[in-house]
């Protein structure tokens, strides 16, 4: 029975010509080779049986290997293949053996699949370790950097703090040390008025330039004390309260300018020194001298109580220009020790 498959694409397949113009072509079975699949070839009774589709494979084999000739350039030869018996069990055992490669394959495929599967996993697995490693390393640099600028800043701030608690000690020790010079120039300056009039107390005394106005006193009312017992308002002089007839002494050397009653004064004397102070013995008992020059620590008078007086005791006065200053203080201006 002649082959009902179409002619490949090149080759026109003709009607074969007359029995004696080419020869039979029967291939040996060593020269063509079993193929695969449906189309295998089964021996039958020391023959080979091919198909169709074989002869035809080797037909266009033979015309590509060819190289020179085209299929137009060569007479048509007639193909004719004998008819095969249908083989169930042969059919079916290639189709099984197709089946269970085809199953091979696929299971292959499917174990490729699954170990390509398996293999994505490990590789996604270590991606993701890697994404978590960088950013826990990042985040450990950037908390490192974080407790880094920490203590830069708590260093700073500490190097501040000390540098402000050393400014405010130098700042301190330099104010104690001014107040303490200070005080030490007042100190020396105090030392020096002490001294100069210490100097001139003892000078005032070699020479006997003035004297304490009584002795035995007691100093009972200070100048500049107020009160309504003087009608200035206030004490103008220095009291030395001490027993009637207590000699009264010139303190300096001058003139007396004015000795009598004087109202609430009592008996009073006035002696202008040299500088034109004047001094005031006041609340006299009794006068000694009344006018002229005396010198100084001689007596001019005695204690007394008289005119507006509590008792016996002696009101000194020292006036400048008319006006009262403190007797004390003149008197210790003039190195002495009342």
């Amino acid at each position: 029975m002649a082959s009902n498959l179409p002619a490949p694409e090149g080759i026109e397949v003709q009607e074969p010509p007359t029995a004696g113009a080419w020869g039979e072509w029967n291939p040996t079975e060593d020269s063509v080779r079993p193929v695969r699949g449906k189309h295998r070839v089964a021996k039958q009774r020391g023959g080979l049986a091919r198909s169709s589709t074989v002869l035809g494979v080797g037909v266009i084999a033979a015309v590509g290997a060819s190289g020179i000739a085209t299929a137009q350039d060569r007479p048509q030869v007639a193909i004719s293949l004998p008819d095969l018996p249908d083989l169930p069990g042969l059919m079916s055992g290639d189709q099984g053996q197709a089946d269970g490669g085809a199953a091979a394959a696929a299971a292959a495929k499917t174990g490729i699949i699954a170990q390509q599967s398996e293999q994505g996993a490990d590789a996604g697995e270590v991606l993701r370790h890697r994404i978590l490693q960088q950013a826990e390393s990042q985040q450990n640099a950037a908390e490192a950097q974080a407790r880094s600028e920490a203590e830069r800043a708590a260093r700073e701030t500490a190097a501040q703090e000390a540098k402000d608690k050393l400014e405010a000690a130098r700042k301190a020790a330099e104010e104690a040390k001014a107040q303490a010079e200070a005080k030490a120039a007042e100190e020396a300056e105090a030392a020096a008025k002490a001294a100069a009039a210490k100097a001139e107390q003892e000078r005032a005394a070699a020479s006997g330039a003035y004297a304490l106005p009584t002795s035995a006193y007691t100093l009972t009312s200070h100048y500049g004390v107020a009160g309504s017992m003087w009608s200035s308002g206030y004490h103008t002089g220095l009291d030395f309260a001490a027993p009637t007839g207590t000699p009264v002494k010139a303190v300096a050397a001058g003139t007396i300018t004015s000795a009598g009653w004087s109202g609430a004064y009592g008996y009073r004397i006035v002696l202008e020194l040299e500088d034109g102070t004047e001094v005031w013995y006041c609340h006299l008992s009794s006068m000694s001298v009344t006018s002229g020059s005396v010198a100084a620590g001689s007596t001019i008078g005695r204690v007394g109580a008289t005119g507006n007086v509590t008792g016996p005791h002696l009101h000194l006065e020292v006036r400048k220009g008319g006006s009262t200053v403190d007797p004390l203080a003149w008197l210790n201006s003039k190195g002495l020790n009342v």
